[in-house]
């Protein structure tokens, strides 16, 4: 057997506090780049996320997606007991991720202030709906209710007043992940020329509102939003699903005049529609929009989603399947791209996507995903602590 290339965060090791979407996501990366993650969880029913479903092997698919390659402490920190334990993990950890109710981690000793003086060289990494601060800081926040907050149901779902959708992922918590994510390793990279640990505090709601910054500017001023538009772009046509003859449909999308003339020519093979005055331009497509879809509709009609997806690759016209999740599960890209590892849970093995960018100097980490409190005994004996030791603070509840 040749031995695993060194991966990035090989030797740090991160402490989460953390349930749900946002904070897991974060430690996964981290842990999918080499850190040691301990993910301390409530005894006997640890992050409320394990209960959302049992769709994978009696595993909640949230859960399966978010924890593999970390270690599961169980921990009451109500109990006296817990706190000298929290300390000693602490004291050999790089990185507090916490994302508790908000003001939760401050009244257990855990804010920055306090943690700094005892521990110099330890990132905090908090995460909360609003962050620090402001009339919203104490305000509970849940994906959809930030998606709200952030202006996404404004611009997203079908143009009829009572049509707005929510994302079908969790996009806000997946944003505070990843820019708590980026965060941390920013703070790494300071730390190492400063030696001292920094504070981070992500907000859910500043997370999505970065990521709404073309509907934002594009109603700047006053200005009109753009319009909700199902599948379809809300500026620019045409691009969204068409469906064709054989019952399918096909996503399509034209970014400039060149594709409008290929589009005319190739796929409609109506070159006198590129000159029609209705559609000249973006503007004037997306204006016109309904007679445009009309003869579009026409046309792939008489044809199956194959023939219009191979009518596109000819004019060179950017488009996609319209995929289930069955079919990003048999995706052909991803398969020949080998992106799949076979990864243990609690109730077998599942297949898991590698973390997106491939990077040749090493593998990412896909450990499996812990059974609560599977690790408790060994991280505690790892502290100093002895069997009749670990013994006692089982039976008294605070493992």
């Amino acid at each position: 057997m040749t031995a695993q290339p060194p991966r990035p965060l090989d030797g740090i090791t991160v402490v989460s506090l953390e349930h749900a979407i946002a904070a897991p996501f974060c430690t996964r990366q981290l842990a999918d780049q080499g850190a040691r993650v301990i993910k301390v969880e409530r005894p006997g029913v640890g992050d409320f996320a394990r209960g959302y479903d049992e769709r994978v092997h009696g595993l909640s698919s949230h859960f399966v997606w978010t924890n593999r390659s970390k270690e599961s402490l169980t921990l009451n920190l109500k109990h006296e007991a817990a706190a000298p334990i929290l300390d000693d993990l602490l004291g050999e950890a790089d990185v507090l991720v916490q994302n508790l109710a908000p003001g939760a981690a401050a009244r257990m000793g855990l804010g920055f202030d306090a943690l700094h003086a005892r521990f110099p060289r330890l990132i905090v990494c908090d995460i909360s709906g609003y962050g620090e601060g402001g009339p919203y800081e104490t305000k509970k926040a849940y994906d959809l209710l930030i998606q709200s907050e952030a202006g996404f149901l404004s611009v997203t779902g079908g143009p009829e007043p009572d049509a707005m959708a929510k994302a079908g992922c969790s996009v806000a918590d997946i944003a505070a992940g990843m820019y708590a994510y980026s965060n941390i390793l920013a703070a790494l990279l300071l730390r190492g020329r400063t030696g001292e640990g920094s504070h981070i505090d992500v907000s859910m709601l500043e997370s999505l509102v970065e990521w709404m910054g073309y509907p934002m500017y594009y109603a700047f001023d006053g200005a009109t939003p753009p319009p909700r538009a199902g599948a379809s772009h809300s500026t620019i046509y045409p691009y969204g699903p068409f469906p064709t003859g054989d019952g399918g449909t096909v996503m399509l999308g034209l970014q400039n005049e060149r594709e409008w003339q290929l589009f005319c020519e190739k796929v409609m093979e109506q070159p006198a529609l590129a000159a029609d005055e209705r559609f000249d331009a973006n503007f004037k497509r997306s204006a016109n929009r309904a007679a445009l879809r009309e003869l579009i509709d026409t046309v792939f009609a008489e044809l199956t989603a194959e023939q219009v997806i191979a009518r596109l690759d000819q004019a060179q016209i950017a488009n996609a399947h319209v995929n289930d999740m069955a079919g990003v599960w048999n995706h052909p890209q991803l398969a020949a791209r080998d992106r799949w590892r076979d990864v243990i849970t609690p109730g077998g093995q599942v297949p898991a996507a590698l973390p997106p960018g491939r990077n040749a100097a090493y593998e990412p980490r896909m450990d499996a995903v812990p059974a609560l409190g599977e690790h408790s005994a060994t991280i505690l004996r790892q502290l100093g602590y002895a069997d009749e030791e670990v013994n006692t603070l089982r039976q008294a509840g605070t493992i």
